[in-house]
């Protein structure tokens, strides 16, 4: 039996629709640009570009819902809403025909994002892990099943802010479909179960203040509501 120096931290996970069960969490990765008009409206060439992909650790994960607290170090905390892939077989170098195999379900998730921390480390060369990688910075959706729902390749997807819808999209306008992220991530990396994967955002991408109340979905596979409040204590 192993001893360890004090008690670890309970696995983080994601709660799975219709199911008391729970989805564990391993790693979280992230893709870069992959919808055109949000490649162009952060200055990139989605006509030249692969991708790219950055990461979140596993406990910035959390519930989509009820209140995500405002983190410190920034005034330009930004909303980037995404189709969630939630990986369920082991897999390295695997083909796209073999791709939509090792996926278990979808959800919706919001990559939340301090823009002027990432500026800054864009400008200077530096990593995003600060921007990208705080305290619940991937709130997600229950997730569905692909058993129950499919491998969705099109369906509306967006966000609201008070009502007023910020984002809109379709998932048939990603650049590289759920097939082809999978297939590429695991010639990086094995990929094994618990992984997810945030496929990417459309355009209008924008800033959150405190008490904002966010909204958002894509169609088919969920919808989401929380709160911005203060910073967590």
């Amino acid at each position: 039996m192993t001893t360890y120096s004090f008690d670890p931290p309970k696995t983080p996970s994601i709660e799975i629709a219709g199911s008391n069960a729970r989805f564990p969490v391993r790693r979280v990765y992230c893709v870069g640009r992959n919808y055109a008009d949000h490649a162009r409206e952060m200055g990139g060439d989605p006509n030249r570009e692969p991708p790219f992909f950055f990461g979140k650790p596993a406990d910035a994960v959390v519930a989509a819902q009820g209140t995500i607290a405002y983190p410190p170090l920034t005034s330009d905390l930004h909303h980037e809403i995404e189709l969630v892939i939630a990986i369920s077989g082991r897999g390295l170098n695997i083909p796209e025909s073999e791709a939509l195999s090792h996926v278990w379900g979808y959800a919706v998730g919001v990559d939340l994002t301090r823009r002027d921390l990432q500026a800054e480390a864009k400008k200077l060369g530096r990593p995003w892990d600060w921007a990208k990688g705080f305290d619940q910075s991937g709130p997600v959706s229950a997730i569905r099943p692909a058993s129950e729902i499919g491998h969705p390749s099109a369906g509306k997807i967006w966000l609201s802010v008070n009502g007023e819808i910020r984002q809109q999209g379709d998932l048939r306008d990603m650049i590289w479909p759920v097939e082809s992220i999978v297939s590429y991530v695991s010639q990086s990396i094995e990929l094994m179960p618990g992984d997810v994967i945030f496929t990417g955002t459309p355009a209008g991408v924008g800033a959150l203040q405190r008490g904002d109340r966010v909204s958002g979905g894509v169609e088919g596979v969920g919808e989401f509501e929380f709160v911005v409040g203060n910073a967590a204590a």
